[in-house]
C-alpha cells in the first residue's frame, strides 16, 4: 500500500487544528522500576496551554526486564536491539492500559509522547556542539516506531537528541513545563523532582530568568543499597523507614559532596553513570572502612541509608548557592518518588526553613505523574512546531522543536 506525503501532512494538520488534543505521556526514569503513563486533555500550546489529567497509572516492569536495564550499558548491540523492541512493547502496552482505565479507545486519542528509557547519558564536556567537540551523546530507548504500530497512535519519541545535536546535555527538558504549569507572577518557586537522579527548576515569571538542572543522586543511592542489602528482594527503602532509624556520617556526607559533579556550574545534568552502583560502594566503603554493603549488619545498613538520604538532601540545598544572587524562594515544591520518603522529606524541611517544603499534591498533581504528564505536553508542543527545551537549563546554542515522530501508518 502506498500512502500519500499528503495523508501525512493533513493527518498531522487535523490534529493540530483540534479545540483539544487527548495525549498519552511515557515516562521511565533512572530507577528504571515501570512505565508511569499519563492520559492528558490538553488545548493550546505555549503561554495559552491548558492541561487536565484524566488518568495516572504505574505500570511496573518484570523482574527479568528490569534486570535487562540495569545490563544495559555493558552488554552488545544486538541485546540492546532487541531491548529496544522489547521496551517499545512494554510502553505500547503502557499506553493502551491507561486509555483503556479511562473507559476509552485508541481511536479517541490523538498523540502519544514517549521519554524512553535512558541507558546511558554523557554530558557534553564542551558547549560548541561542533563534531569531534567533546559534545554529550544520550540514549534513550524503549523504539516508538513499535509504539505508533501497536496504539495506530501518532508518537512523538527521542527528545534529547535534538538538543545535544545543539550542544546541550539533552537534560532537563521538564523545566519548560514546569514553567508553563507552575509559574505565579509573585512568586519565586523552586521545583524538585526526586526520582533516581534530582533536579531542581528555580520557576520566576519570566522565562529568561528560569534555571534548572540535576543537583546529583535522588534515590538513585538509597535504591541501589537496598536491592544489595536485601539480595535483590527490596528495590528502595519504603518511606524511608530505615534512614529514619538510622544515623548520618557527617564526615561520609562531606566526603561524597567533594565529588566534582557538585562543585560543577550549571548547566549539568547526570546518571546513574556517576551515581549509581559504583557511587554506592564507594559511600559504602568509605563510611565503613572499606567494608562493603554486603558486610554490614542490619544497624549499619539504616546508617547508610540515612547517610545516603542525607547526600540527597544536602546537595539539593546546595543548589541554592548556583542560582542568582537576587533569588528569594517563596517555596520548594517536591514530586518523583522521593516525596513519599519521609526522611528525606524532613531533612529538607530543616534544611530550607523557614521556606516551606511541599508536595506537588498540595498544588493540584499526583506527585508521580509530573514528568509523564511533561512528556505529553512536549509531544502537544513539537506537534506545534514550538521548542521544547530550555537552553540555559541544557546548555543548547539555542532553543530547538524536540523529538521525533513516528506515524504508525
Amino acid at each position: 500500500m502506498t500512502i500519500s506525503p499528503g495523508r501525512l501532512v493533513d493527518r498531522l494538520a487535523s490534529i493540530a487544528t483540534k479545540p483539544e488534543r487527548l495525549v498519552v505521556g511515557l515516562m521511565s526514569g533512572t530507577s528504571f522500576d515501570g512505565v508511569d503513563a499519563a492520559l492528558v486533555r490538553i488545548s493550546g500550546h505555549g503561554r495559552d496551554l491548558e492541561v487536565e489529567l484524566v488518568r495516572f497509572d504505574c505500570f511496573p516492569f518484570g523482574d527479568h526486564l528490569r534486570c535487562r536495564i540495569g545490563a544495559s550499558p555493558v552488554v552488545a548491540a544486538p541485546d540492546i536491539a532487541r531491548l529496544d523492541f522489547d521496551l517499545g512493547d512494554a510502553f505500547a502496552d503502557a499506553a493502551l492500559a491507561v486509555i483503556e482505565g479511562a473507559s476509552l479507545a485508541s481511536s479517541d486519542v490523538d498523540l502519544i509522547g514517549s521519554h524512553g528509557q535512558t541507558i546511558w547519558h554523557d554530558p557534553p564536556s564542551d558547549r560548541s556542539g561542533s563534531p569531534g567537540s567533546g559534545r554529550g551523546a544520550t540514549l534513550q530507548i524503549g523504539q516508538p516506531d513499535v509504539i505508533a504500530e501497536r496504539t495506530g497512535i501518532v508518537t512523538v519519541g527521542d527528545f534529547r537528541t535534538a538538543d545535544v545535536a545543539a550542544g546541550g546535555s539533552g537534560a532537563p527538558l521538564i523545566p519548560y513545563v514546569d514553567w508553563l504549569l507552575f509559574r505565579e507572577p509573585s512568586e519565586e518557586r523552586l521545583l524538585l523532582n526526586v526520582g533516581g537522579i534530582a533536579n531542581v527548576t528555580y520557576v520566576v515569571d519570566d522565562i529568561e530568568r528560569v534555571a534548572a538542572f540535576d543537583t546529583g543522586p535522588g534515590n538513585a543511592l538509597t535504591d541501589e543499597i537496598a536491592r544489595c542489602a536485601s539480595g535483590g528482594a527490596e528495590s528502595m527503602d519504603r518511606g524511608g523507614e530505615r534512614a529514619l532509624r538510622g544515623s548520618v556520617s557527617e564526615e561520609a556526607v562531606a566526603r561524597f559532596l567533594e565529588r566534582p559533579f557538585f562543585k560543577k556550574p550549571p548547566p549539568k545534568s547526570t546518571g546513574r553513570e556517576t551515581f549509581g552502583a559504583e557511587a554506592a560502594r564507594d559511600l559504602a566503603l568509605g563510611t565503613f572502612g572499606g567494608r562493603g554493603v554486603e558486610d554490614l549488619d542490619a544497624r549499619e545498613i539504616d546508617d547508610l541509608l540515612a547517610t545516603a538520604t542525607a547526600i540527597t538532601a544536602r546537595s539539593v540545598a546546595d543548589a541554592r548557592s548556583l542560582l542568582s544572587a537576587q533569588s528569594e524562594l517563596s517555596r520548594v515544591i517536591v514530586s518523583g518518588g522521593g516525596v513519599r520518603n519521609a526522611a528525606l522529606m524532613s531533612m529538607l524541611a530543616g534544611l530550607f526553613e523557614p521556606t516551606p517544603v511541599e508536595s506537588l499534591a498540595e498544588h493540584g498533581m499526583d506527585p508521580d505523574a509530573k514528568e509523564a504528564v511533561g512528556f505529553a505536553i512536549l509531544a502537544n508542543e513539537t506537534l506545534m512546531g514550538r521548542p521544547g527545551n530550555v537552553p540555559a537549563a541544557t546548555g543548547a546554542s539555542r532553543p530547538v522543536v524536540l523529538g521525533k515522530l513516528s506515524m504508525g501508518l
